[in-house]
């Protein structure tokens, strides 16, 4: 049972798969077969994990681990998250303007004055686009678009993401809010209170 230096989310463990063993796992790999190319998988508990067999699904793929040798071994693990140590993913394969979302994470994010907002503190993905999690000391956390328009720079080896807080929506640009307070639609050519 190791700790994680700095744990990268590989897949989630879902239903069980028959009555072997199996569960039914969706992969955050590029190609979800290759989640067993990684070495052992760890959860947050300090559990390991071996890959011994891997098989395509519809939408996941269904893997037996080593030590899960009945349904009712596998359905314990249903919703358990699988993390591999950030060390562990070879940057040879990524190309100059391509990174891990790991390597986000703790990010001080600046505009091009040299303002800071805060750290990125999570990279979240609901399906209509990323965004990044900015945490500033004694500050409620704010979620800016991870976009080419809010998101000018991204400096791993200097430490810093340089943003355009106007993209980001840190700061009014001045335009009239699409609603009032009250959910109504503002006046036209008034701006709402």
């Amino acid at each position: 049972m190791t700790k994680l230096e700095n744990p990268v989310l590989m897949a989630v463990i879902g239903a069980a798969q028959g009555l072997r063993g199996e569960v039914r796992v969706k992969s955050f790999t590029a190609d979800p077969m290759a989640i067993g190319d990684y070495g052992k998988l760890h959860a947050k508990d300090g559990r390991e994990f071996e890959v011994l067999d891997v098989r395509e699904a519809k939408t996941v793929v269904v893997v037996r681990f080593r030590g899960i040798n009945d349904r009712n071994a596998a359905e314990a693990l249903n919703g358990l998250e699988l993390f591999v140590d950030r060390s562990a993913l070879s940057d040879d394969d990524l190309d100059d303007d391509e990174f891990f979302y790991a390597d986000l994470e703790g990010l001080d994010v600046v505009d091009a004055d040299g303002k800071s907002y805060g750290t990125v503190s999570a990279v979240f993905d609901f399906g209509a686009g990323d965004l990044l999690e900015v945490r500033a000391p004694a500050k409620r956390p704010v979620l800016i678009p991870f976009t080419e328009a809010a998101v000018l720079e991204i400096d791993l080896e200097g430490g810093k993401l340089l943003i355009d807080p106007e993209a980001a929506g840190l700061i009014d640009d001045g335009s009239t809010p699409p609603f009032n307070a009250d959910g109504t639609p503002p006046a036209k050519g008034k701006r709402s209170e």
